[in-house]
């Protein structure tokens, strides 16, 4: 019987921020090679992001974040704590459940909502958001990039293994710009710049469609309405391009927005 060969090592970059308790960046170091030593696929480099918010009033001030790529194929998680040593125990198993997803694609199985107990653990792990005024609220992000074509089951999957709370992508069955995101606690919803009333093909994940176009406005307007509705994130056509984009909340209590490279 032939043994795969051992792996080797990966990288383990700790990147800090604020107050850390001693031995912190070494505790992230050892929770992400135990980790990575149980995965059946190489981890190839992995990047860590320690965060101690100085708000006082915030019950989750610690923050982490992992990136990993494992063979070639990225993989996220994002957690808070009430303390540093805690949201690596959180992230070590919410990486755990990305690595079993991965795992389930390499064989070709689409992962089921809740399969390993994520969906239970998401608003206690989410980060809060930090209470800035609206009126000091700006677009301190702005991505841009070329949309995968892609069904809702790979959305879905995309969205679970990178963590994301929404995922914005061109629906291959329909050519429309859409975002998936968690809709109740096992199921996705899909919304659409010109919705369809049912979506193109079966999909595996539970799925509702959105009836309701995405509104057309400018950047300007989508902040007033996430402001008004309090919602974490705003779909909406571009006035100008017409493609689909996102505006949303991020964690510092700023703005973040994502657009289609045209």
């Amino acid at each position: 019987m032939k043994r795969s060969a051992p792996q080797q090592a990966p990288e383990i970059q700790v990147e800090t921020q604020g107050q850390m308790p001693p031995g912190a960046v070494e505790y992230a170091q050892e929770k992400v090679r135990a980790l990575t030593g149980r995965t059946r696929d190489p981890v190839l480099f992995a990047r860590v992001k320690l965060t101690h918010m100085a708000n006082p009033a915030m019950e989750r001030p610690a923050i982490a974040q992992a990136n990993l790529d494992v063979n070639g194929r990225p993989a996220r998680a994002h957690v808070a704590a009430t303390t540093v040593t805690e949201a690596m125990d959180l992230l070590q198993d919410r990486l755990a459940a990305r690595l079993e997803e991965h795992w389930e694609a390499r064989r070709g199985k689409t992962p089921v909502p809740g399969r390993h107990g994520r969906h239970g653990m998401e608003p206690a792990n989410r980060p809060d958001h930090f209470p800035r005024p609206a009126e000091e609220r700006q677009v301190v992000r702005h991505k841009s990039y070329s949309l995968a074509w892609e069904s809702p089951d790979e959305a879905a999957f995309e969205l679970e293994t990178m963590d994301y709370d929404f995922h914005l992508f061109t629906d291959i069955g329909t050519g429309e710009d859409s975002v998936l995101y968690r809709s109740g606690p096992t199921g996705y919803r899909l919304a659409q710049v010109h919705p369809y009333p049912e979506p193109a093909g079966p999909a595996a994940v539970p799925l509702t469609v959105s009836e309701v176009p995405a509104p057309r406005m400018k950047v300007a307007e989508a902040k007033e309405r996430l402001d008004l509705t309090g919602f974490p994130f705003v779909f909406f056509t571009d006035a100008t391009t017409g493609r689909g984009n996102i505006l949303y909340h991020r964690y510092d209590g700023h703005y973040g927005l994502i657009s289609p490279v045209e």
